[in-house]
């Protein structure tokens, strides 16, 4: 998309920001171990991880020490931002649909732009260097520098809040991470 047509697009939506904005999905990079859940009807932590409820079929994957780690430091710079577990469950959610919370470098002929990192950033779009937003404190805080200027963020559905920031081709496609994104949280946030 020309960066003239984009920049139109973002400003009827209201959303120009600094830092950019991903322009499309992620590549598949690895086997998909996601297994499917029915809707969880029961809150994290009362209505502040999850407010409207879960939206359609849950997904789920075994994490792993490196993806452990990247829970952390997604919750660290959420803190850091004085943000709080919303923004976090937020986040969590978004870097799985967009790289099951692996720190992705640049994927080669499997990915037609340059995304990298837990958020599947581009440097193209401005979100920052290679180096940057493959940083998981930095991509975090750039997510959530656009997640902020977001009106009424806390209150919409996660997947919509995601989209607003990430402007995916797979809309909807963040809401099945929202129970276990929710779940890390509510783990991991007082550690």
């Amino acid at each position: 998309m020309n960066t003239i047509l984009r920049k139109s697009i973002l400003g009827i939506a209201g959303l120009a920001f600094t830092g950019g904005v991903f322009a499309g999905p992620v590549a598949a990079h690895a086997a998909d171990t996601t297994t499917h859940a029915k809707p969880v009807s029961v809150s994290v932590q009362g209505d502040k991880l999850i407010p409207h409820g879960v939206q359609g079929n849950q997904s789920h994957i075994d994490l792993n020490d490196e993806q452990t780690k990247n829970v952390k430091a997604i919750i660290a710079a959420t803190k850091k931002a004085g943000m709080d577990e919303r923004a976090a469950v937020v986040s969590i959610a978004t870097a799985l649909q967009e790289s099951k919370l692996e720190n992705l470098g640049h994927l080669g002929d499997r990915n037609d732009h340059d995304s990298q990192g837990l958020f599947q950033q581009r440097p193209s779009s401005g979100w920052g260097t290679v180096e940057q937003i493959t940083d998981p404190e930095y991509s975090t805080t750039a997510f959530l520098k656009g997640l902020k200027q977001v009106d009424g963020w806390q209150d919409m559905p996660l997947t919509k809040a995601a989209q607003t920031v990430q402007v995916s081709a797979y809309p909807d496609h963040y809401a099945q991470w929202e129970q276990q994104a929710a779940d890390l949280v509510a783990e991991h946030w007082n550690k």
